[in-house]
């Protein structure tokens, strides 16, 4: 291994090359001037990410693993799914070559960027979208995946992606709302500053309560000791995970509150928050949590166009956005502070390069116009994000019809719940997955009145994963809702987003 970073003319064979995780351990390689080749069993239609490597010249030897392979390779990483007691393993230490997996690769080849990870409930994508905007605008090129239609935030993929070609690493990170995995990957990471924009109820299902979940985020907040942490202190679940050892910068919102609500304390009472957006706003506990004023305070804040003023520790700064809803007023504080505090970009660059940016694809977008309403599409799949996205758009939007095609990760209650927000929100709603339509029948009294409206092809059982409904659900979904008079029509949820295509063609019907 010692050899890998002599940059000798040895040969580096990888195994799995149409996979992700191989894939990048290949770039990553390539990136840094060693010779690879790769190699897999499936056929070139068959590998999707091949077009990443466009730009390598890299000999590829698909649909076998041929003899020539090995013989050329000095060297050959294995993917994480290949286990050491299986008969291929076996035959391929056989060869006598050096073996390196996935963990030899993180521990061997270091970062050697400025690395910053984000994650939270909601918001990650568009604070780590907005975030790389303003490098770039600035002329730093953060490191990029490149797998289209892959969001990247969860496994061997954030810490790879650290380590591709680049100036810095702006790297989303997720959870599979397990025990040790944030841990873990926020350790093969290696950042120096982290972002938590919020903690909600979400990935929640009957072995896995809230603050079990919240604990997990935690183990984002434990690495970061001696190092830099900005966090929404607006959200009280996140405060209360705080401790001196950590320098943290804190941003939130002077906004008038929406409502009043309850959230677990760490303390055990149930905690009262006068809400800005979903689970954060002004709070204060008996145990001592209380909401402080924030180094990051948004102020003034015009929802609908998108502009407010930012209180820094440097003075005011006006900001303009593209974006509406104050979620997003959330979301770019978050990208700020991060851009001045951890980048050193000027605020003058900085405000410029918001001014400029268009948002994140799914993530409130606005399709078209349909005989006076607009139609939107958002990615939102999860409650908590569900809600904040319906009561921003209420604020913009007298009348709304809501499309849900989600399928919620957290099974019928949480399908419960996120019609629950759209009933509370929306004027029409159209339950197009039948994870939503199943929901809807136990609201018996708001189908007879009109409110909720079904379609027949809902009742079509359909689910993978939190994509809720099938092309023709969506399709079916989104017709009826453009026959209602409402002023926008916004289509929730993974399905409405990967079959976005067909809601476009609607435009012209």
């Amino acid at each position: 291994m010692n050899n890998m970073d002599n940059k000798n003319p040895e040969v580096y064979g990888v195994i799995g090359i149409c996979g992700v995780v191989s894939n990048l351990i290949a770039r990553l390689l390539m990136d840094r001037g060693y010779h690879v080749i790769g190699t897999d069993l499936h056929k070139k239609e068959e590998c999707d990410y091949l077009y990443t490597l466009t730009n390598y010249k890299i000999p590829l030897y698909l649909s076998e693993h041929p003899e020539s392979f090995f013989n050329e390779s000095t060297c050959i990483v294995t993917p994480p799914s290949l286990m050491e007691t299986s008969d291929f393993f076996k035959q391929i230490k056989r060869y006598k070559k050096d073996i390196l997996s996935v963990e030899d690769i993180i521990i061997t080849f270091k970062p050697k960027k400025p690395v910053i990870c984000i994650t939270g409930t909601n918001g990650k994508t568009t604070t780590t979208t907005l975030l790389k905007h303003i490098c770039r605008q600035v002329g730093l090129e953060p490191t990029e995946h490149g797998f289209r239609n892959l969001q990247g935030n969860i496994d061997y993929i954030p810490p790879l992606q650290a380590r591709l070609s680049g100036d810095v690493a702006v790297l989303e990170t997720g959870t599979f709302g397990k025990t040790g995995d944030l841990k873990i990957m926020i350790e093969r990471c290696e950042p120096e500053c982290g972002i938590i924009t919020n903690i909600n109820p979400d990935h929640l299902d009957e072995d896995l309560d809230f603050m079990s979940y919240a604990s997990i985020k935690g183990e984002f907040i434990e690495y970061f000791k001696n190092k830099v942490l900005i966090v929404n202190s607006d959200d009280p679940t996140i405060l209360g995970m705080l401790n001196p050892e950590i320098t943290v910068i804190t941003f939130g919102v002077d906004s008038p509150t929406a409502r009043i609500s309850q959230k677990p304390c760490w303390c055990g009472r149930e905690i009262s928050i006068n809400e800005t957006i979903t689970g954060s706003g002004i709070y204060s506990c008996e145990c001592g949590i209380n909401r402080p004023i924030p180094d990051y305070l948004a102020k003034n804040i015009d929802e609908v166009n998108g502009n407010y003023t930012l209180q820094t520790p440097e003075g005011d700064v006006e900001v303009e956005m593209q974006l509406i809803g104050l979620h997003n007023v959330y979301n770019s504080i978050g990208a700020i502070a991060a851009a001045r505090e951890f980048f050193k970009i000027s605020f003058k660059d900085i405000i410029t390069s918001i001014k400029s940016f268009k948002g994140v694809p799914g993530r409130i977008e606005h399709l078209y116009d349909y005989n006076g309403m607009e139609v939107i599409l958002d990615y939102g799949h999860n409650p908590a994000g569900i809600e904040t996205v319906l009561s921003e758009l209420k604020k913009v939007y007298n009348k709304i019809t809501v499309v849900i095609t989600v399928s919620s990760e957290s099974g019928e209650s949480g399908d419960m719940e996120i019609l629950r927000n759209a009933i509370e929100n929306g004027d029409f709603i159209v339950p197009a997955s039948f994870a939503s339509r199943k929901a809807a029948e136990k609201h018996g009294k708001y189908v007879s009145t009109g409110k909720i409206l079904l379609t027949d092809i809902s009742s079509q059982e359909f689910r993978k994963g939190t994509l809720g409904a099938s092309p023709d659900q969506v399709l079916a979904g989104v017709k009826l809702g453009l026959e209602c008079k409402t002023d926008a029509l916004v289509c929730l949820g993974e399905a409405a987003f990967k079959y976005k295509e067909n809601i476009l063609k609607l435009k012209d019907k």
